[in-house]
């Protein structure tokens, strides 16, 4: 089962994995990353790059090396936009051809409650009013998690587009119960396609445990 896909358009390709094979090497230029790493770290890593090079020979692009860029972001090859994401019992990758896609973001967390103190951190008295009422609606869902996880698509999916950073502060993040998300930036956007984006809008799952969250931001 591949719950990345249900979130994101055909256009993209997913690839995850539930667990880290230590057989799969790294290519030389991937290996700094992690060279004085812990052996989780080093695992989670791996694999997540090993779901992306999957990914990429899925899409039909050269299965290259995904090297760590500027702020720790994944280097696509050329023509090829992405995002990785890992967490405690999954890992995972989505890539698109950026004549269809101008960037995307994806993000898996575990789906419980954020740590004390954390959400107060990422969020606003406003989106945590709109939690409060949601958890109301639907109290399955660790509304907290799914809106820490929603905020990091938003950053994967605009620091590519920008190269700058957008603190947690800088969007104001409405979930739906309908498996939707809205960001509204507080800041100005990226141009795209000659059009200011000042709002991205993505999707949301749970799923045997985690909440994944992903944005495609298609031309």
């Amino acid at each position: 089962m591949n719950p990345l896909a249900g979130v994101l358009p055909a256009s993209v390709v997913t690839v995850v994995r539930f667990d880290d094979d230590a057989a799969e090497p790294l290519h030389p230029d991937e290996e700094p990353a992690v060279a004085q790493a812990v052996a989780t770290r080093r695992a989670e890593f791996t694999t997540g790059r090993a779901c992306a090079r999957a990914a990429l020979a899925g899409l039909g692009a050269p299965a290259a090396s995904v090297p760590v860029g500027e702020k720790r972001s994944p280097v696509w090859p050329d023509g090829v936009v992405g995002s990785i994401t890992h967490t405690k019992g999954f890992r995972g990758a989505a890539v698109a051809w950026s004549a269809a896609v101008r960037s995307v973001g994806v993000d898996a967390e575990q789906h419980d409650v954020l740590p004390e103190g954390v959400l107060e951190a990422v969020s606003s008295p406003e989106e945590r009013a709109v939690l409060a009422a949601l958890a109301a609606q639907r109290p399955d869902v660790h509304w907290d998690r799914l809106l820490f996880s929603a905020k990091e698509s938003v950053y994967k999916t605009w620091f590519p587009l920008t190269g700058r950073w957008l603190g947690f502060e800088e969007a104001v993040l409405t979930p739906g119960a309908d498996g939707t998300f809205h960001a509204r930036l507080l800041v100005p956007g990226p141009v795209v396609d000659g059009t200011e984006r000042t709002a991205f809008t993505g999707r949301w799952t749970v799923s045997d445990g985690f909440v994944l969250t992903a944005i495609a931001l298609e031309a």
